[in-house]
This record gives C-alpha cells, structure tokens and sequence, in this order.
C-alpha cells in the first residue's frame, strides 16, 4: 500500500526533484566551460553540479525511503534521454533567416554527436541506479546511521562507472588508452572530492526536511 503524503511532504519533493533535474541539466550543457585548475590541470564547471546530482537521491532516500529516491533515478533517466532527443531534433529542424546569426554557435554547443549523446545516457543510467543500489545495500548493513559513509561509498563507485562508462563509449578508439586514463583520473578525484565536501550541505538538507516535516505532522494532531 502506497503512503498518502500531506501536501508539505509534496511540496519537498517536488522542490528537491526540481534542484535535482536542474543540476543535471545544468551539469550536462554548462559542463562545456573549463577554468584552470591545479598544476596546469582544468576542471569543467560541471563539478559543482553533478555531485548534487548522486547525493540527491541519497537525501531523498534518507527522508522519504527508498521507493521516492528510485524515482528519482527514474526521473533523471527520463529526463536526459528526453533531453537529447530533443537536442538532436532541435538541430535537424530548418532554420529561419533571422536566426542565422546563432546558427554557429547553437551547433557548436548543442551539436551533439551521436556516440557522446549515448555515452552520457549510459554512462548516466547506470552510475545513478548503481548509486541507488549500494546506497541501500549498506544500508541494510549498517541501518540508519553513518549517513555520509553510506553516501561516499555509494558515491565512490557509481562515480567510477559513470566515469569509465563516458569515456570508454565516447573517446574508445578515437583517444589512446594512456590519454583516456590521464582525462578519466582527475576528473573522477575531482567528484569524489567535491562530493565529500558537500556532505554537510547534505546533512543541513536532511535536518531541514526533517524539521518541516515532523512540524506539520504535530500541526495535524493538534
């Protein structure tokens, strides 16, 4: 039997899945852009997103159980595959002469090729289910506590595949081993890293829903 959510417990989730689908999307498209980073490295601006991204069906998991956060992977699935649909049907529909002056630059960012598209629903999917997974695999093992443990561990490995899942498909062949391996390292220490560094952002959204929560359900029994 399903649980009848009160309207502020609707409201959350719906909150929380908007700042989810939005720092996907915004991981996928504002990823383009570079900054330097340490030791002449550079670092897309995708990595203050993405995190959000995994530790977001963590939190929502934590709260609302485990059917909410499978949504959620649902949800984000969904959404990317949609997302590069309509991408490519974008850039195969016939431009207008007064649109001319963005033609370029549209294709230039919203250019997709086909293998790339497929890598990121790949390597997508199956990084965000497997973090769903082991997520509540240790979970069960440990029960509810150590909740930034359960989250890293579970960070750790869907970071990895989804890592190796993108650069495989969309760079096998076309990069030597060596290059691939040079690109995939950083960037995978790089999201583990900002990953655990937003942990207290993840413990504050989790104390926050809670409190809004338990509020309303002592409003009900009043």
């Amino acid at each position: 039997m399903s649980k009848n959510y009160s309207e502020r417990e609707v409201v959350i989730i719906a909150i929380c899945l908007a700042i989810y689908l939005s720092s996907l999307f915004a991981a996928n498209t504002l990823g383009l852009k570079l900054m330097p980073f340490l030791f002449g490295t550079h670092l897309s601006v995708s990595i203050f997103w993405f995190p959000l991204v995994f530790i977001g069906t963590d939190v929502i998991g934590e709260v609302f159980g485990k059917k909410v956060a499978k949504g959620f992977v649902y949800a984000g699935i969904t959404s990317t595959a949609l997302f590069i649909a309509y991408t490519f049907l974008s850039n195969v529909f016939p431009w207008s002469e007064a649109a001319m002056w963005v033609k370029d630059s549209y294709g230039t960012v919203f250019g997709l090729s086909v293998r790339i598209a497929i890598a990121s629903l790949v390597a997508f999917a199956v990084g965000e289910y497997q973090d769903y997974l082991i997520f509540w695999k240790v979970t069960d093992k440990l029960g509810k506590k150590l909740f930034w443990v359960r989250s890293l561990i579970s960070n750790i490995w869907s970071q990895f595949l989804d890592t190796a899942l993108f650069m495989i498909i969309a760079f096998a062949g076309v990069y030597s081993l060596k290059t691939i391996l040079l690109m995939s390292i950083p960037w995978f220490f790089y999201k583990i890293i900002m990953g655990f560094f937003y942990t207290p952002l993840s413990y504050g959204a989790i104390k926050i829903m809670r409190k809004f929560i338990n509020n309303d359900k002592e409003k009900i029994t009043q």
